[in-house]
């Protein structure tokens, strides 16, 4: 293609021609201009409705429901379940049972001297203080036996995941091919929200612990197997043919070359399995996993939002606890220092079995119930007056159930209302139109097929419907998101001021931001926004400010040299130079955003995060898998529409 275009321009083609070979998006806004002027006639006499034409939709209720009800008759008696899927959930509950048997023998003061001991080996003094002090916190709020159920699925799950993904890695990471094919699929995991792996395990295993480890195996593996191919993939290649000539086998090259230099991608990916799982861990709560997300998801059915935060605290303290200490283990990696610190491990681990030993003998194993700081009665009362006093009626601003009234009726409903007036054709033109004009014809093609699977699974609705609260999220997203990460790309100060606060937000499962929202909100779509806004803000912050203090500093000196503003440093050269990052901000927001939007289901946000909770509550797996499927393709759509790809440049096409 780049030859053929130079050869037309340097033969002296037409003027036009030229134009359009140098300036390939007004090529490509010229050629779908065309396009639509020819088909749009014709479409629209053939199909001038805006609904999807029922001629091109498959039911797959029928299949689907004789798929279900074979599994539910021939759970108890085919071999495939007797003797395989059996074993398989039967150890994972012995495993799981073991697990916080021992967390319980070991007793309060035991799990927390060993969580501190770990801590200070892996990450330091400062680390190990704060590690003991959210587990006693855990106790203190009188969550000590739910948070030892949520830590004992975590172990199982994480352990499994991350056997798993270091086997997929490691396949991926030394073969082509295995990595070619399994990359689609990650990329399919990686787009489908935490909800939809409810389902098929349920339906599989029943409602339990045996569903909800294996779903959270099944989310929480892909971040590992990707990091680790990453860095075997990335090995450097002076390093790798050093070792080669001196004769090393493929095996020793592995264990002694590869694996070491990849240590840093894979301890990312520990830490990013462990995140995962924690927030799947608490999801999984909906289907009997027990612990601290069964606690937040009883307060959340019954408004108790008191309840909901005595719960919610504990997650959001072993989230932030495990990724500073599984990071900082990270970071410290290599450390000479550090890694010469074998005997201070016996050290640590002879004072936590003391700590433990001596508990249990003076009968201390469970937390003192005098030792329990209720707080969910103060927080209701709290959440009251907020309602009695924000809820509404504030004088000139409204309240917060105002607000979210208002952007229900002026953001949400004309956007749906406008998806929904759209002919289903021109929905598909528009996709096609943005994924080509960023990327490729590929990333056209994929986005607009992705689009229409959606009409053909009978869901196009509903799909609008939550197209249109992500778009509306996405956009309050990438609002506030810029102008943040701009000022604090711009200060020190702001931005250390706002690294906590990202921290805490960003390491937060999902199911936690339900809680605040319905307080302030109510129930409806518009908290289901709020919900998907606070989740996904903290990561397009990030990537902008990074973004724009990556720019070159050559770039600015000379603005700043040539006489330029700060304001026209920031829009003719930050802005234009961190594009990439930008984009890639949109692309997050965007993925964080409709993960959230569907378990907006469980407090009124309809569409299809409705279905699949409606689905997933009464085992209807026609429901549930055809509202999951669709927010695969929705996923998978937004994601190509919104991230664009350099293969054309560095093919030269």
């Amino acid at each position: 293609m780049a030859a053929v275009s130079s050869a037309v321009v340097a033969a002296g083609g037409a003027g036009p021609v030229r134009w359009l070979v140098r300036r390939p998006v007004a090529g490509k806004l010229l050629v779908l201009a065309v396009a639509a002027a020819v088909l749009v006639p014709v479409v629209n006499a053939r199909w001038a409705s805006g609904s999807w034409p029922g001629a091109l939709t498959v039911d797959l209720g029928g299949p689907l429901g004789r798929a279900s009800d074979w599994i539910i008759d021939n759970r108890d008696s085919h071999p495939l379940f007797l003797y395989f899927l059996g074993y398989v959930s039967n150890a994972v509950v012995l495993s799981v049972r073991a697990v916080y048997l021992v967390l319980l023998a070991a007793g309060w003061a035991g799990v927390t001297a060993v969580a501190a001991a770990v801590a200070w080996r892996t990450a330091g003094a400062r680390l190990a203080c704060g590690t003991a002090l959210a587990f006693l916190a855990c106790g203190l709020l009188g969550m000590w036996v739910p948070t030892m159920q949520t830590l004992a699925l975590m172990v199982v799950a994480v352990l499994v995941s991350v056997v798993l993904g270091l086997l997929l890695g490691l396949a991926a990471g030394l073969s082509d091919r295995i990595h070619r094919a399994l990359r689609p699929v990650l990329d399919t995991m990686q787009v489908l929200p935490a909800f939809a792996y409810l389902l098929p395990v349920v339906l599989v295993f029943g409602i339990g612990v045996p569903a909800a480890v294996l779903a959270t195996v099944v989310y929480a593996a892909p971040p590992m197997a990707r990091l680790t191919a990453l860095g075997l993939r990335g090995a450097d290649a002076g390093v790798m043919e050093a070792v080669a000539s001196l004769g090393a086998t493929a095996r020793q090259r592995l264990l002694t070359a590869r694996l070491p230099l990849a240590r840093g991608e894979i301890l990312l990916g520990l830490n990013q399995t462990i995140m995962m799982a924690l927030s799947m861990a608490v999801i999984a709560s909906v289907i009997g996993a027990g612990g601290l997300g069964d606690r937040v998801y009883q307060a959340l059915a019954s408004v108790d939002v008191g309840a909901a935060l005595a719960a919610g605290i504990p997650i959001v303290l072993l989230a932030v606890v495990l990724d500073r200490v599984t990071g900082a283990a990270g970071e410290r990696l290599g450390d000479p220092d550090h890694d010469r610190g074998a005997a201070s491990w016996a050290y640590a681990g002879l004072a936590a079995v003391a700590v433990a030993v001596a508990g249990r003998l003076l009968g201390r194993l469970d937390w003192p119930s005098g030792w329990v700081v209720h707080i969910a009665e103060p927080v209701n009362s709290a959440v009251d007056w907020m309602t009695d006093h924000l809820y509404s009626g504030v004088p000139y601003v409204g309240g917060t159930a105002d607000w979210a009234g208002r952007f229900t009726t002026w953001v949400l409903d004309p956007l749906r209302d406008g998806l929904l007036w759209l002919p289903w054709w021109a929905v598909l033109l528009i996709v096609a139109a943005l994924a080509w004009v960023i990327g490729t014809w590929r990333t056209a093609l994929t986005a607009v097929l992705a689009t229409a699977a959606i009409g053909v699974l009978g869901v196009w609705e509903p799909s609008l419907d939550t197209l249109s609260q992500v778009l509306a999220a996405v956009a309050v997203t990438l609002v506030l998101g810029f102008a943040t990460g701009i000022a604090a790309a711009r200060s020190e100060r702001v931005e250390r001021l706002l690294r906590p606060v990202l921290d805490v937000f960003q390491t937060m499962p999902q199911f936690v931001y339900l809680i605040p929202v319905v307080a302030l909100f109510g129930i409806g779509r518009a908290p289901a926004v709020a919900a998907a806004v606070v989740y996904a803000l903290p990561a397009v912050v990030r990537i902008t400010t990074q973004g724009l203090r990556a720019v070159d500093p050559a770039a600015l000196e000379s603005a700043r040299s040539l006489g330029a503003t700060g304001g026209q440093q920031l829009r003719q050269v930050q802005l234009p130079l961190a594009r990439p990052a930008l984009l890639l901000a949109v692309n997050q927001g965007v993925v964080l955003v409709l993960a959230v939007v569907i378990i907006g289901g469980l407090v009124g946000g309809g569409a299809l995060g409705y279905d699949v909770v409606f689905g997933l509550a009464q085992g209807d797996l026609a429901t549930g898998l055809v509202a999951g499927s669709a927010i695969v393709c929705l996923g998978l759509m937004l994601d190509r529409v919104t991230q664009p790809t350099d293969r054309r440049t560095r093919k030269g096409a």
